[in-house]
């Protein structure tokens, strides 16, 4: 073991920042965790807080509040699922289908740069196409003479918004794995199929989404592990009081309750419970993947 590693050592330190980062970041926080199942106090700190066992996970289940906010992140992660994480996939394809290499990189360069974009500036950008007085408004009160509709402060609009702002911003990067996927394909798959009549649906049907299939498992896998996980900061910055009840994701309450509370266990076992729950979604869904007949990601 010690000469394949010297062997391949400049591998390893390659891998070393990502390990460390891991460490640092992912594990070594995991200690914190404790402090779900006590009554922490910053005075009396990590070991000295008192044990309470499950009852802040208790509170989870017997919180009508976190009930609702658990029914929103659920609703947000799936409608994601449904309608965002397909679009890379349609996305890939049809720049898969791009004969003009020039044309194909620049499409390429445009559908990425969204996802350079802090979600700070991509709200502002949406704020300013929404608000009372933004575009949007004003282009249907010059033409249609209509009256500024609040487009921000109706609850019925925030998840589309939402998932619309995810589309915009990232169906451009996630192309990159499909792509990659797709450049392994033996041309010769294609050339024969054309001399076999296949139109251009047929050949992408019979050759292009098989070819990407086992990628598209395990990337929907891992999104079902972070089903609860639906990114605080693009929430937080959308929340308003108008839509609060609609729109307080985990993320959200835990932010309210951790920090702006200072129920720090109450928080961290609504964390925990996040990681359980994705852990599983994973584990269900990798057993799954393999019963029909693909590789999964372990």
């Amino acid at each position: 073991m010690r000469k394949k590693i010297w062997q391949s050592r400049y591998m390893y330190v390659f891998v070393l920042p990502g390990f460390l980062y891991f460490i640092i970041y992912k594990y070594v926080p995991l200690l914190g965790s404790v402090i779900a199942f006590k009554e922490y106090s910053p005075f009396q700190g990590f070991m000295d807080s008192p044990w309470v066992g499950w009852a802040h996970f208790a509170r989870i289940f017997d919180n009508a509040e976190v009930v609702q906010v658990l029914i929103n992140t659920l609703v947000l992660s799936f409608l994601q699922i449904a309608f965002a994480f397909p679009v890379p996939i349609l996305l890939a394809v049809m720049l898969n289908e791009v004969r003009h290499e020039r044309f194909k990189k620049l499409i390429q360069s445009i559908v990425y740069l969204p996802h350079f974009l802090s979600w700070v500036v991509v709200i502002g950008i949406v704020t300013i196409f929404l608000r009372s007085d933004g575009l949007i408004n004003g282009i249907l009160q010059a033409w249609f003479g209509m009256e500024p509709i609040l487009f921000l402060q109706i609850p019925a609009l925030f998840k589309p918004l939402l998932v619309l702002e995810v589309i915009w911003k990232e169906s451009g990067w996630g192309t990159i794995i499909f792509l990659a996927a797709l450049a392994g394909v033996n041309p010769e798959l294609y050339e024969a199929a054309v001399v076999d009549g296949a139109s251009r649906l047929r050949r992408i049907w019979h050759i292009t989404l098989p070819a990407i299939r086992s990628t598209v498992v395990i990337l929907l896998i891992l999104r079902l592990g972070t089903v609860l996980d639906n990114g605080f900061e693009q929430v937080f910055l959308m929340l308003n009081p108008y839509v609060m009840e609609v729109g307080n994701v985990l993320d959200t309450y835990v932010y309210y309750k951790g920090i702006l509370q200072s129920d720090f266990s109450f928080a961290t076992a609504v964390g925990l419970f996040k990681s359980v729950v994705g852990l599983i979604l994973v584990i269900g869904a990798n057993r799954l993947a393999k019963r029909f007949g693909e590789e999964g990601i372990y």
